[in-house]
């Protein structure tokens, strides 16, 4: 794990508001993904940076037992123009502490680091946390996710 100050970047896609509690997470998360590759929102999204696709976790009611956004997108230029369906949000400029997940994406690598992340002493802010998945995470059988935690400076 290692701390970074990121700039603050905008980020276009699809979300969902969810929770932690009695299991919601792992039934909505799933469907957002589900519904990120069936509605083909990358041809959707203007202005797109790259291909690195971002699940981002943000609008937290408190801590990570409490309701929270996730959105799934693509990092853009800009946030001038939103097509309807989509959501824009700005990732926003601070500390934040990256973890990465490694291994079999099929034997739950990056739900197993949340679990390791929420049973952990980090000093989490609680604003917006995400993952990226680049061109590291295209092998399911050795995949390489990163996580950003912001934390409290």
């Amino acid at each position: 794990m290692e701390t970074q100050v990121l700039r603050s970047f905008p980020v276009i896609g699809i979300k969902v508001r969810t929770s932690n509690a009695e299991g919601k997470a792992s039934i909505d998360i799933p469907a957002l993904w589900e519904r990120f590759w069936t509605t083909d929102v990358a041809a959707k999204v203007p202005g797109r940076i790259n291909n690195d696709i971002y699940s981002v976790y943000t609008e937290y009611e408190g801590n990570y037992t409490q309701p929270y956004t996730t959105l799934i997108g693509y990092k853009v230029e800009d946030l001038d123009y939103i097509p309807e369906g989509l959501t824009g949000i700005m990732i926003k400029e601070g500390t934040y502490l990256k973890c990465t997940a490694k291994g079999k994406l099929s034997e739950g690598i990056v739900f197993d680091a949340w679990t390791d992340i929420w049973n952990s002493q980090i000093s989490r802010a609680y604003t917006t946390d995400f993952e990226v998945y680049d061109e590291r995470s295209g092998n399911p059988d050795a995949a390489e996710i990163d996580i950003f935690l912001a934390v409290r400076p």
